[in-house]
């Protein structure tokens, strides 16, 4: 007979799209203060695979990932996500940067890779 079992702690993983280095750092420092140590940045590389924040994030996005050396419980991680859309929130208003969201934050782990939040309008016929 097979029993439940708690999930294991994981990694948290975090991407970032940013306007430029300056919003990028920015960042970084805030994702650190708000969940503890990076462990790891990945480097930083243009982000090219789609257009799709350009409206909002800038004509030449860039992309870094962070890890945070405290593992979680990976049922925060829609909390986490929460408290990531916040930060983007108050980080456009600091940076006033002229656009509408100069860092795009997501929260990830090591098992799930990542969360999302898309809100959508449904049309119904």
């Amino acid at each position: 007979m097979w029993e439940l079992k708690d999930p294991k702690p994981v990694k948290l993983i975090i991407g970032i799209l940013a306007a430029n280095r300056d919003c990028l750092q920015i960042a970084v420092k805030t994702i650190e203060a708000k969940f503890g140590e990076i462990d790891f940045q990945s480097d930083v590389w243009p982000f090219t695979q789609t257009d799709y924040y350009k409206d909002q994030t800038g004509e030449n996005i860039l992309r870094q990932f962070v890890s945070i050396e405290n593992l979680i419980d990976p049922e925060k991680l829609a909390k986490i996500k929460h408290k990531t859309n916040k930060l983007e929130q108050k980080l456009a208003a600091k940076l006033a940067a002229g656009l509408s969201r100069p860092v795009k934050i997501s929260a990830g782990n090591n098992k799930k890779l990542f969360a999302s939040y898309i809100h959508r309008q449904k049309n119904v016929c």
